[in-house]
């Protein structure tokens, strides 16, 4: 493809993400799938322009707005040129010269556009005068959720939020070391280093095609944020317990909590979607785990529940959430969340907290957990559920980190991860035990 033509089909990408809710990663598979003719580097290289579009958003449309060009500046075609113009260092002379309209490139400008490159040409993306939600790139209303996270740190985390993530790997030691994964990864001239907080983690300085590398084929590696290998770390699954994963989704942390015990005890992987368990199935088979029992609920209050309630030592309830702290993997997210998607969650999580708590027998631990930055999800979550169940408490996040290794808690009983300070995903987990 030639770079016009790669602009052109990002500004197709770009027209289909704003008016659906499907997410882009989807949609990217979906147009790549219909298009095999498109080699590896163009694919790559046409998914970087629709993420990096999506990272600056707010700018752009600051800056058309801001040169009177508002009016006619929300097109997918209005938000490429701003994105090559703001972003990329493009001038006027360049960005004609990719919409010349010929075969597979974009039409050329017509007068409004040529006037948004004209007002947009050698301006940088950043400015002083933008608001911190313009700044950050994130929506209006969600700004006071935000300020209150982060406090004076907002423009640091919220600019690490815009940053693309990396790769990380957990080392599955149902099948080797770190060390031997390192080896084995080198061999596919894949280089990987230690992460800094999770002694399990690797960190590739690349991304790679995983499914054609021998240490992700054997299960030695598994793919895994580093923050989220931290939040199955503070679960504290030791061999021979009894283990819920409450919401297992595909089993990431299922994986995570079946090496920590030594596939040693019996952990149960819950969830109310059949395809999302047996998505499952294959990453279980090939970590080399069998002592994981799969089980769809109806809903977060099947009856199985209320079975089994007061008869497992730990419960981990990784609730479904706005996926806040995921912005950088996903930054489509920022831009389609609602009022009405945070406070049909919160509800979620109240019930999903309510009702696997059941499940935690005396003596025993559970951690609710998220991949949200929002206050509404967490800290408030949290409180309500303690108010109302006085028979459980908080257990401090750093007394409960094992012996000898780096803990990430700064302050206060939780443990909360942020792009800016851990370079993790953003999470969210209390630790909460049931007294005996």
């Amino acid at each position: 493809m030639t770079p016009a033509a790669r602009i052109a089909a990002a500004i197709e990408l770009v027209e289909r993400i704003e008016g659906s809710r499907v997410p882009t990663d989807a949609l990217l598979a979906e147009h790549f799938r219909a298009r095999r003719y498109i080699g590896a580097k163009d694919r790559a290289a046409v998914a970087e322009t629709v993420y990096a579009y999506l990272r600056r958003r707010g700018q752009i449309d600051w800056w058309i707005e801001r040169r009177g060009w508002g009016r006619v500046g929300g097109t997918a075609r209005a938000r490429m040129l701003g994105l090559l113009l703001l972003d990329r260092g493009a001038d006027a002379k360049e960005v004609a010269h990719l919409f010349d309209g010929g075969s597979y490139h974009p039409r050329r400008l017509d007068l409004d556009e040529q006037g948004i490159a004209q007002a947009l040409a050698g301006q940088p993306v950043d400015h002083p005068d933008q608001p911190p939600w313009v700044a950050g790139n994130y929506p209006e209303w969600l700004h006071p959720r935000i300020a209150e996270a982060f406090g004076e740190r907002a423009a640091d985390e919220m600019a690490a939020l815009d940053r693309p993530a990396p790769l990380d790997l957990r080392v599955n030691l149902l099948a080797g070391t770190r060390e031997e994964a390192v080896a084995e990864l080198a061999r596919d001239s894949i280089r990987a280093v230690p992460t800094q907080w999770s002694r399990l983690g690797l960190r590739l300085d690349k991304r790679v095609a995983l499914q054609t590398v021998g240490a992700w084929k054997s299960g030695l590696v598994e793919v895994q944020d580093e923050g989220s290998q931290l939040v199955a770390l503070l679960l504290g699954a030791t061999a021979g317990m009894r283990v819920v994963d409450f919401c297992a989704g595909a089993g990431g942390k299922t994986l995570a909590i079946a090496a920590g015990m030594a596939n040693k005890g019996q952990i149960v992987a819950c969830d109310t979607s059949t395809r999302r368990l047996e998505g499952a199935t294959q990453r279980l088979r090939r970590a080399g785990v069998h002592n994981v029992e799969r089980r769809v609920l109806e809903s977060e209050r099947d009856k199985w529940v209320k079975r089994h309630a007061s008869g497992f030592d730990r419960v981990l309830a990784d609730a479904p959430c706005t996926g806040t702290g995921t912005w950088r993997r996903n930054p489509d997210g920022r831009w389609r969340l609602t009022e009405t998607d945070i406070a049909e969650l919160t509800d979620l999580q109240a019930r999903i907290l309510e009702s696997c708590s059941r499940l935690v027998k005396p003596g025993g631990r559970l951690v609710y957990a998220t991949c949200s930055i929002l206050p509404d999800e967490n800290e408030r979550q949290v409180e309500r559920f303690l108010a109302a169940h006085p028979e459980f408490a908080t257990v401090a996040a750093a007394d409960a980190w094992p012996a000898g290794e780096p803990c990430p808690v700064e302050e206060g009983p939780y443990l909360r991860l942020t792009p800016a300070r851990h370079d993790t995903d953003g999470f969210f987990a209390a630790l909460l035990e049931r007294r005996a």
